[in-house]
């Protein structure tokens, strides 16, 4: 509060007073946090580990072999069925504009070369869909699975100390 009585004859309506990151400083915080509760003599000592360990612990497992296998797997994945499908798609909309005498030429009946291809959009959709699923599925998903349950526990004893 002896900073926004400060700032008062400043235009104190520029600053708000409810917002926590404005005016508190890191003992602030922990003095707040102390009163609290934390009992342990050290008030600003307790959220200050909790904030820097939990960032420091992400960091961690981003800089981990895991965290960088299951990045790299779903990398080669993703980019190379992105780039066919997004090259598939400019394929059909650039022969629809630019030969539209072949995508008209009859396939069976009144279907043609364009309804096929339309409908081929379609189902290399969903066989995307399908392969994404599947590679996840056995390919990432348990390692994702283990370095989550690995970064909970090791915040959930960051949040203890």
């Amino acid at each position: 509060m002896e900073q926004v009585d400060e700032q008062e004859g400043r235009g104190a309506s520029a600053v708000p007073v409810d917002d926590p990151w404005d005016e508190a400083t890191g003992s602030e915080w922990g003095e707040r946090s102390g009163a609290e509760g934390a009992g342990d003599g050290h008030p600003d000592t307790v959220p200050e580990q909790r904030v820097h360990s939990a960032a420091e612990i992400y960091l961690e497992v981003q800089r981990s072999p895991a965290f960088q296998e299951v990045r790299s797997r779903y990398r080669r994945f993703v980019f190379p069925a992105a780039l066919a499908f997004l090259l598939w798609y400019l394929a059909y909309v650039v022969a629809a504009t630019a030969a539209p005498g072949f995508m008209a030429r009859p396939v069976a009946g009144v279907v043609n070369v364009a309804m096929v291809a339309g409908l081929g959009q379609f189902l290399t959709t969903f066989l995307l869909t399908w392969a994404y699923a599947r590679h996840a599925r056995l390919r990432r998903d348990r390692a994702a699975l283990e370095l989550r349950w690995d970064t909970q526990e090791m915040t959930r004893g960051a949040g203890q100390r």
